[in-house]
């Protein structure tokens, strides 16, 4: 059986087991004030070209999208993302559980359309009666999408552009942002992404490590508090050092984007080859993630051997489905499944 579900079913790089497991009986002090953090948090700020910005390390995606979102609106606002958008769609209303409204707009394969966000902001304040109505207080986006789909740099400045018009904060959810870096559609560098992007994520549970979410912000004054806002969620980690362990491994030597280009590549290969079957691209996505219409018996011979997500539900005929690389898959694994087609 060979595994295509998702980029987080295996467990952590062997580097990040290694430096695991050398530091294991040391003797540490908590929540993410160790040295080792300290080290990561420096890394990250290189990387980033932002010296000063804030780094904070917390253990998933939805505990991180709720933590960023509630920190960065106020009581009275929501935020505004695309209706395929995972905080809308995937996360079981953990942004309104936490006081703020998902205000949704269409997503154009996956991706916010900057003047349409600048439409619907400019048309609430013309409404006489916006003080009734919640307020779009931020704008959410991720790269790469729900869907595979890139943000281009220029798409990343005018989305940047207009939230600075409307003094509103800009935030990326990052979960798959090694995977966008690796793609060979990718035209923007991590430091774009910190000066585009007034806080953003940098996933490590997707991109190699066993957990651990990376948030930074260059504009550190839009996280005032952050940190008892983290503890508040529940997710301030006791044994903080793990996360700085393993985000100082994924920033040495660029392991970080070294081990996301051989997934995207073999995803590639694999669409290639679908498509030299005859079957039809659901999504044209340049990252690990590939999305394919197929007949539904051509599904139920593929199930025997290889697992993978039905995205949507299963169709009278036909039905849409996705097969994701990760950091972990072997090339051996992707010729066994196109032996198969």
């Amino acid at each position: 059986m060979t595994f295509f579900d998702s980029d987080y079913m295996e467990g952590a790089h062997p580097e990040v087991m290694r430096q695991l497991m050398a530091t294991n009986l040391e003797h540490i002090v908590g929540y993410g004030k160790d040295h080792y953090c300290d080290e990561a948090r420096d890394l990250i700020r290189k990387a980033c070209n932002a010296p000063d910005a804030l780094v904070h390390f917390l253990v998933g995606g939805t505990q991180t999208n709720v933590t960023v979102i509630d920190g960065l609106l106020r009581r009275h606002e929501g935020v505004l993302c695309a209706d395929t958008a995972h905080i809308n769609v995937h996360e079981s209303g953990a942004v309104e559980h936490s006081g703020h409204k998902v205000l949704t707009l269409p997503a154009h394969n996956g991706k916010l359309e900057p003047q349409e966000v600048d439409n619907y902001i400019t048309d609430f304040y013309r409404d006489e009666t916006f003080e009734h109505c919640v307020a779009p207080g931020m704008v959410y986006i991720t790269q790469p999408t729900e869907y595979g789909t890139l943000y281009s740099k220029a798409e990343l400045t005018e989305m940047s552009n207009v939230c600075h018009k409307h003094n509103i904060p800009l935030y990326l959810d990052g979960a798959r942002l090694g995977y966008a870096l690796a793609s060979p559609d990718c035209d923007f560098t991590l430091p774009d992404i910190a000066d585009l992007c007034d806080v953003f994520y940098i996933g490590g549970t997707k991109c190699g490590l066993m957990f651990g979410e990376a948030v930074v912000a260059k504009r550190k004054e839009r996280l005032p508090h952050f940190f008892p806002l983290v503890k508040q969620h529940g997710a301030l980690f006791a044994k903080g050092r793990i996360l700085g362990i393993q985000f100082k491994t994924l920033f040495t030597d660029n392991l970080y984007v070294n081990i996301c280009k051989k997934p995207v590549s073999l995803a590639i290969k694999l669409r290639n080859a679908f498509t030299a079957k005859g079957y039809k691209v659901a999504i044209d996505s340049p990252t690990n993630q590939q999305f394919f219409v197929l007949p539904n018996d051509v599904i139920d011979r593929l199930k025997q051997s290889a697992s993978f997500e039905l995205w949507g539900p299963r169709g009278e005929k036909e039905t849409t489905v996705r097969f994701v690389c990760s950091w972990a898959t072997e090339e051996k694994d992707v010729d066994e499944l196109i032996e198969r087609l």
